[in-house]
């Protein structure tokens, strides 16, 4: 039996500001934003190309507006990555890389791993409350 991880839902304080910042920044595509009855709104978004999406709303959980922590995504090309969210406005941090990449205890390096090794190169963000984000190269390819 397969076990499909579809969504993950955000804690956000405004709804609409959420929103703007996903769509218009990070690059998310709007799949749905339904609100049946007073009380409750869902909003999904999905990060092009990811079969998990996000879920803000109202009515969705308890947790507190800003503490989930290093939700993942994975990404080609790193330095792509980062200059795309920098030039919609994301205040994305340097590319870093774990050093010694052999040791996972290790610590960080700036830039990308100069070998390119899968799972090996990162930047960071946080949405307008304060969830943050991991976006982690897999996969680079050299153009030829």
């Amino acid at each position: 039996m397969d076990y499909s991880f579809e969504v993950v839902i955000v804690p956000v304080t405004d709804v609409d500001r959420s929103s703007a910042f996903y769509t218009e920044r990070a690059g998310f595509v709007l799949d749905v934003d339904y609100a049946p009855a007073d009380g409750f709104r869902v909003v999904q978004l999905t990060p092009p190309g990811s079969a998990c999406s996000v879920q803000i709303g109202v009515g969705l959980t308890d947790a507190v507006p800003g503490s989930l922590r290093n939700l993942h995504l994975v990404v080609d090309d790193i330095e792509r990555a980062r200059r795309e969210l920098a030039e919609r406005g994301v205040a994305v941090g340097e590319v870093r890389h774990k050093w010694p990449v052999g040791e996972w205890r290790g610590g960080f390096r700036p830039g990308v791993d100069p070998e390119r090794r899968d799972y090996a190169s990162f930047v960071g963000f946080a949405d307008p409350d304060g969830n943050t984000w991991v976006v982690q190269e897999r996969g680079f390819h050299r153009a030829a």
